[in-house]
């Protein structure tokens, strides 16, 4: 196997240096020999077995990438990397990786599957091990935060790209994965450009890792230029899609045309295009909305026009796993569902005839001149839209109503920016520094950062002191790439310490490093808000996750499993993010514990919290700490 490689190749050299020593200790020599070669023997042993045992596939012939299996088997079998730009309705996620297990890959490593969000990892596994017949778990997993559902005898993992990028921090060459796919490279989110500069150092000591790159039909000669070899482009392999044709409405809310026309707000203009379209025939509908606040809000306004036979679903990624899969679900009345950008390519929507489209999402961008990552709403890219109306027309001819002008439309950029030139880069570069890559200027993304994104990162590195004036790691540099959260939320836990209120903080910014556990669906967003007001603290929503955490861990002693879940039910939060927040409080905790870091013992009752001003960053302020009392 490719994991056992590096620590036979180690213990080995370790014989051979004691073996050429003037004396040596010549039976402790042959045991350890010995020791060397029954491990081989077990590794080959587990390759002859997962090879015997490999999962014989089967394929939907009328899938175009099916169509094309020769070609890809071909293109992977004569090169270390392969690009595959494949439309909507193609099935290259679900049928990439059955093409590589008939290939024979899988056998001494595992098949990676990268996905950009969790509930795509989740729903993609479940689906390829459907489709070979195999339980979720065995020849197919998946691995999410705190959540691995694999085995050693795993042929493929899916996982978010954020996983992969962990695993590599243990394992700097992947040696656990003969293959690995970057599906969805398009989105170029921080996680995998940083994963596709990580590779580009990688493959020339990997020979035998074959890289496979999904995208859309979005810039994939990108991809191929970036991982091309003495001036030759890795090969891009493109895959048709399996569509009808999809018909493009314009409906701008405002009407340059009519001066005394009175422009449409979002959840209006929502409402009208819905009844046109409903009018036309059967079929579900997709509608994008930045967030959850317009979701909750559209829904309102769609139940007021539309008869109780519609159903309306939400779909974003802070629903708990249960509520996601109900778009998936079949059913016989009309569906309406409101969707974040988590539909736009990572999972696709059975049955939608119909595509809504405000051409609008959230966008994480930092702004240089004040320093603050913010989430503002922005007109969505070309490629954006073009996505989003490839939603529909799989099942029949489709619509695609956007709610603005063509003229609009043709004014957008072609290609949304990626990440990491709207994003501040401490994160990136305090990794790096751990791993030991360099400088974030030379290291081989396919887009270098804006320098001054770049000055902003190391700046608040040397705020936070996780760098010195040469740029180097310091003390607490170190410490702080050790814990698995944001480098500011690391730095007040670091701080805490010396605070006197480290268990408090603790569990803050845990709260902070994960999705709200608090759950407000929007047919019952009254009894949530009550629910809520014991967790709720006037003085700052920090200390109100305090008394969320004490509360769930004060039933947690007395009441059984299942009654801990009716209360998470009964009181709106979601159980398994408040055991994902336990994890990853339980996993900073023991992370503290190693870096040797402990605080004063408290005399009293008391604790202080300071309050952050910038998302859990650390900075003094003037007026003092917060003095909390908290009940025990």
């Amino acid at each position: 196997m490719l994991r056992d490689r590096p620590r036979l190749r180690s213990r080995l050299r370790a014989v051979r240096s004691e073996s050429q020593k003037k004396t040596f200790d010549a039976a402790r020599l042959i045991a350890t020999v010995q020791s060397i070669g029954e491990r081989i023997e077990d590794s080959s042993a587990e390759v002859l077995a997962r090879r015997a045992n490999l999962p014989k596939p089967t394929f939907p012939e009328e899938l175009p990438v099916v169509q094309r299996r020769e070609d890809i088997k071909k293109a992977i079998a004569e090169n270390q990397v392969v690009v595959l730009c494949g439309e909507t309705g193609s099935g290259k996620t679900t049928q990439l990786p059955k093409i590589l297990l008939e290939l024979g890959r899988g056998v001494t490593g595992m098949i990676g599957h990268t996905q950009p969000r969790r509930i795509a990892a989740r729903s993609v596994a479940m689906r390829i091990a459907s489709e070979l017949k195999s339980q979720l778990g065995h020849a197919v997993g998946y691995k999410v935060r705190f959540n691995d559902q694999t085995r050693r005898e795993t042929y493929v993992k899916l996982m978010t790209d954020g996983i992969l990028l962990a695993e590599a921090q243990a394992d700097r060459f992947l040696n656990a994965y003969d293959t690995i796919i970057i599906d969805e490279a398009h989105e170029r989110s921080l996680n995998i450009d940083f994963l596709l500069g990580l590779l580009k150092t990688l493959l020339p000591r990997r020979p035998e890792l074959k890289l496979i790159i999904t995208s859309a039909t979005i810039d994939p000669q990108r991809f191929a230029t970036h991982f091309g070899e003495q001036g030759k482009p890795a090969p891009i392999l493109e895959i048709s899609g399996r569509t009808y044709p999809v018909e493009v409405r314009y409906r701008a809310l405002d009407d340059d045309t009519d001066p005394d026309s009175e422009d449409l707000a979002i959840e209006d203009a929502i409402v009208q295009a819905a009844g046109e379209l409903a009018a036309e025939g059967p079929g579900d509908m997709l509608v994008f909305l930045a967030g959850e606040r317009e979701i909750r809000e559209t829904a309102e306004a769609l139940r007021k026009h539309h008869p109780a036979e519609t159903e309306i679903l939400p779909l974003f990624s802070r629903l708990n796993a249960d509520e996601q899969m109900k778009v998936f679900q079949p059913h016989q009345r009309r569906r309406i569902v409101l969707a974040t950008n988590v539909a736009e390519t990572s999972l696709t929507v059975p049955g939608i005839r119909y595509v809504i489209d405000p051409g609008l999402a959230r966008m994480s961008r930092y702004n240089a001149r004040t320093k603050v990552q913010r989430l503002p709403i922005e007109r969505i890219s070309q490629a954006s839209a073009d996505q989003r109306k490839g939603r529909c027309g799989r099942v029949g001819p489709g619509v695609c109503v956007r709610l603005y002008s063509e003229e609009d439309f043709a004014s957008r950029p072609v290609y949304t920016d990626p990440e990491i030139l709207r994003t501040n880069l401490s994160a990136v570069i305090l990794q790096m520094k751990a791993f030991g890559l360099g400088n974030v200027q030379d290291f081989p993304f396919i887009e270098p950062p804006d320098y001054r994104a770049v000055r902003d990162g190391y700046a608040t590195l040397h705020e936070l002191g996780a760098i010195d004036d040469r740029n180097e790691l310091t003390q607490l540099g170190h410490q702080l790439a050790r814990l698995p959260v944001d480098p500011r939320l690391g730095r007040m836990v670091l701080a805490a310490i010396h605070e006197d209120c480290l268990e408090e903080v603790l569990v803050i910014a845990s709260a902070l490093a994960i999705q709200d556990p608090r759950e407000r669906p929007m047919e019952k967003a009254a009894e949530a808000d009550t629910a809520h007001a014991p967790f709720r603290d006037p003085q700052s929503d920090f200390l109100g996750f305090l008394r969320l955490w004490d509360a769930f861990h004060d039933r947690q002693k007395h009441l059984s499993g299942s009654k801990l879940r009716k209360w998470c039910q009964a009181s709106f939060v979601s159980y398994v993010r408040m055991r994902e927040w336990h994890d990853v409080h339980s996993q900073l905790k023991e992370i503290v514990g190693e870096l040797g870091l402990q605080q004063a013992r408290r005399a009293a009752q008391q604790v202080q919290v300071r309050e952050s001003p910038s998302e859990g960053s650390y900075r003094r302020r003037k007026r003092g700490p917060r003095v909390v009392e908290r009940g025990r």
